[in-house]
């Protein structure tokens, strides 16, 4: 299967359709974004939202975003929620995506890129590690609002 991965350079009705059919694949407890909310996301400079189709001018399988910006030690990335729809996990889809996130990190200047995936996400914890990524000795902390 060839997944043909672009950036959502605009929100189209087909694209919040599909985060909705999607997010449920990620997240059991979050909402879809809104049309405003996802007008946000694909206009911040600071984040990039991929898309992977099933085949050329094909439907929308899976979504990454890409999350950049710059501190002091540098340019910084991180790669959040990944999402393939049932149908074509397995496929390649999540590793299609997560390299063209890995070009763009790297074009922009970014010195690392990161993410968190859960234990229970097995085949995608062994498609990152196969990738290149390697778990950090960090402590991960969460401040719920």
């Amino acid at each position: 299967m060839v997944f043909v991965i672009e950036e959502a350079g605009s929100v189209t009705d087909e694209l919040v359709e599909a985060i909705g059919h999607l997010l449920p694949f990620l997240s059991s407890s979050s909402s879809p974004p809104s049309t405003e909310e996802l007008e946000e996301i694909v206009d911040s400079a600071a984040t990039v939202l991929l898309v992977a189709r099933d085949g050329a001018g094909g439907p929308i399988v899976g979504t990454l975003t890409l999350a950049l910006f710059r501190i002091p030690t540098g340019v910084r990335a991180w790669i959040e929620d990944v999402i393939a729809d049932e149908a074509v996990r397995g496929r390649g889809c999540g590793e299609a995506l997560t390299r063209e996130a890995l070009r763009i990190a790297s074009q922009r200047g970014a010195r690392t890129v990161e993410l968190t995936s859960r234990p229970s996400r097995e085949a995608a914890n062994r498609l990152y590690r196969r990738i290149g990524f390697s778990p950090r000795q960090t402590n991960v902390y969460r401040y719920e609002m």
